[in-house]
């Protein structure tokens, strides 16, 4: 008889290696990258970085949004059940983690106060070194 540690909590989601991630580190171009692997939440995380870096607020805040919605479509497939860690030492999770903490920044940018805390919260629930690597 097989018993569940009912304080353990949800398994940590580990997802696969994203096929983007190598050529990102090559230094594709990551418009490219996100156009040749379109579900890859890492591409887009990349674009929304450099969006807002650049100043490109709005653009930024798309390309994290499409980044996040990715990869939740990405932790489902992979028996993510809506919480429960995602670690950020597990290479493949980073690109989700950075699309969310985009998100976040983004959605802080344009006052949309509401969202940007949940993206904080959600980032910490999910991996608090990535919030801390983050931030």
């Amino acid at each position: 008889m097989e018993l569940n540690n009912l304080l353990s909590g949800p398994p940590e989601t580990l997802l696969p290696v994203d096929p983007a991630a190598a050529e990102l580190a090559d230094g594709a171009a990551p418009a490219d990258v996100a156009a040749k692997y379109p579900t890859s939440s890492l591409a887009w995380a990349v674009l929304a970085e450099g969006a807002l870096e650049g100043g490109r607020t709005i653009e930024g805040y798309a390309y994290a949004r499409t980044g996040y919605h990715r990869a939740l479509d990405l932790l489902r497939r992979n028996g993510w059940k809506g919480h429960g860690p995602v670690p950020w030492e597990h290479e493949p999770n980073r690109g989700f983690l950075r699309a969310l903490a985009a998100l976040g920044k983004a959605a802080a940018l344009i006052e949309e106060k509401d969202e940007a805390e949940r993206c904080v919260t959600f980032l910490r629930d999910s991996s608090p070194a990535a919030a801390d690597a983050l931030s």
